[in-house]
Parts: C-alpha cells; structure tokens; sequence
C-alpha cells in the first residue's frame, strides 16, 4: 500500500503566518465563512445535512475578534467561534461523525479543524503552572498566560492503528461496546517515551498476544475525538491464535476471500466510511483481488 492522506478529511491552507497579523485578518473578514461550533463539539449544518451552515461577514463584524483564524480555500478566508460567542440561526447541529459521513472531504476538514481547536479553547483556560486565567493569541491557536508568560499549543494525542496480516489473511478484533457484528484493526495510544513502532508492537502483545514484525507507516488521520492523530500501519503476524486481553471481547484470523463474503451477507460490519481503519481495511483487501 502506498503511503498517502486518508481520503475523509481535506485541509485548508493554514497560512500560518497570518495568525500573528490582526490587521491582515480583519481584512479577511469581508467575504469570510465562519464555522459555528457548539458547547458539545457539534458543527452547524444545513438544513439537508450535507454541509457546513457557514455565517457571513454581516451576521458577526462584531464578534470577528472572537473567532479563531483557520485558514484559506481558494483565497477565502474560514473562521471558527464556539455558539455562545456569535448569534446566528443554525438549521440544524451535526457530531462530527455524523457530519464526515455526509460532507465532502474539504467540508469535513474544516468541520475536524473547527471542533479540534474550539474544544481544546474551551478545555484551556488556566494555566497549568500557576492557575492563572489564560488568553488566546495567534488568531485561537495559542493560550498565553500573562503571569507566567508560559504559552499553552493545542493538545494532539498520537494513536496508532495497524493492519495485522499473513499472506491473504488480516486479524480483525472487536470491543464489547461497539455495535454487534462490528470488526475493526488493533489500536491504541502512544506512551510517553514511546515510539511508534514500539507502541505498533506492545498493543498487538497487549491485546492479542502476537509478536509483529515488518512493521511499516502506511497514512495518518486527524481524529478530533477529542485530539487524536491516528497513525496507520502495517505488520507482519505468525498465524498463530489471538490470546485475549482485557479490552477486546473478540480476534480472528480471516482470509480475504472469507471476510468479502461476511461483509457482503452482514455477519461482520467494517468500521465506518470516514476511519481511517475502513480506510487500511479496504486498502488491504484491494491487494488479493478475487
């Protein structure tokens, strides 16, 4: 599998460099969009649900000093504010989940964006150090403390994600929490110190007791849930039986010819469209066409 973006999420020009130039920005505003996220991390849509629902410069001059600069799409400048700071009518509210599967890529994108940072905005108030209540510079990307002069960045949690194969046969697992019949690949945090082959290697013995080698970065994923990054691999496992641990409640080994037919009768459901999982499962079942 080449290594390549995950097709759910698009991003913007971040143009950095503007975050530090106020004057630029508000020279942005006319013409802007502004995403409207609210207190539960869920997007603004339309009214048929199939994109964001975007305020104009009109509906919120007054408050542009409150929003969080995201970037360019062809010279258009996009915004985000959280709903308590700007009033405008919204149709209808989307999680984010929700509103990947139904928004094209680059909506999608601005929606993961917008909800990643006004969450981490809301959850970073005080400073860490000292208590002291913090303030937003940089256009909503950093939270200064004036007391401390400590700046606080954007939290991202790295997580890795790996198809485990042998031949035409892939090891899929599932949670007890997930929906019946759902399968997926093994997952999971990064430690400190930790990098993230070893995390790649540690969570295959942790969770179904295989040793891995070969192991190799395919793609990555934001995954705002509530900031992680997910990063894709794959490995190379013995076919031995998976040995549980305490997190899943089932493993197998299924070959490609064998799991076409489950997915296709129902008896295994695939992760969703927009996971950067369906994306290494489906990427792993075009290598053993039928």
């Amino acid at each position: 599998m080449s290594t390549k973006p995950t097709p759910a999420f698009t991003t913007l020009d971040r143009a950095e460099h503007l975050r530090d130039q106020p004057d630029s920005l508000q020279a942005l505003i006319s013409g802007c969009c502004l995403v409207k996220v609210d207190r539960e991390g869920r997007l603004a849509a339309s009214g048929d649900g199939d994109c964001l629902h975007v305020a104009h410069t009109a509906q919120f001059s007054e408050h542009w000093h409150q929003a969080s600069f995201l970037g360019l799409h062809q010279q258009q400048a996009w915004f985000a504010i959280t709903s308590d700071e700007a009033g405008f009518e919204v149709p209808q509210w989307l999680d984010l989940r929700t509103a990947a599967s139904r928004f094209d890529p680059l909506q999608a994108g601005i929606g993961a964006y917008a909800r990643a940072l006004t969450l981490w905005q809301q959850r970073t108030r005080y400073c860490s150090a000292c208590a002291s209540e913090l303030i937003l510079t940089r256009a909503g990307h950093v939270a200064h403390c004036p007391s401390c002069n400590i700046d606080h960045f954007p939290r991202t949690d790295p997580a890795v994600i790996v198809v485990i194969s042998n031949g035409d046969s892939i090891l899929l697992a599932r949670q007890a929490s997930w929906p019946e019949r759902r399968y997926s690949l093994i997952a999971g945090f990064v430690e400190p110190g930790e990098s993230l082959e070893d995390t790649v290697l540690r969570e295959a013995m942790e969770e179904v007791g295989l040793p891995l080698s070969n192991c190799q970065y395919i793609a990555s994923q934001p995954w705002p849930f509530p900031a992680s990054l997910m990063l894709g691999f794959s490995a190379y496992a013995p076919l031995h039986p998976p040995k549980l641990g305490n997190e899943l409640e089932d493993a197998l080994w299924i070959t490609a010819p064998a799991l076409r037919a489950a997915l296709a009768n129902g008896t295994i459901l695939p992760p969703p469209r927009v996971s950067i999982s369906r994306h290494l499962l489906d990427g792993w079942l075009a290598k053993w066409p039928d």
